[in-house]
C-alpha cells in the first residue's frame, strides 16, 4: 500500500504584486495637476 504525502507544513508566501494600476492612476493625477498648473500659470 502507499503511504498518502502530507501537505507541506511550510506554504510559500506569495510574491508581493505592485498594483500597477494604482501607479498609473497615481501618476495620470499628477500629470493632470501639472498641466492645470501650468495653463494656469501661462493664462496670468
Amino acid at each position: 500500500m502507499s503511504t498518502k504525502r502530507k501537505p507541506p507544513t511550510m506554504t510559500h508566501k506569495p510574491k508581493e504584486e505592485v498594483n500597477k494600476k494604482a501607479i498609473i492612476w497615481t501618476g495620470a493625477i499628477f500629470v493632470i495637476l501639472v498641466v492645470i498648473v501650468a495653463v494656469l500659470i501661462l493664462i496670468q
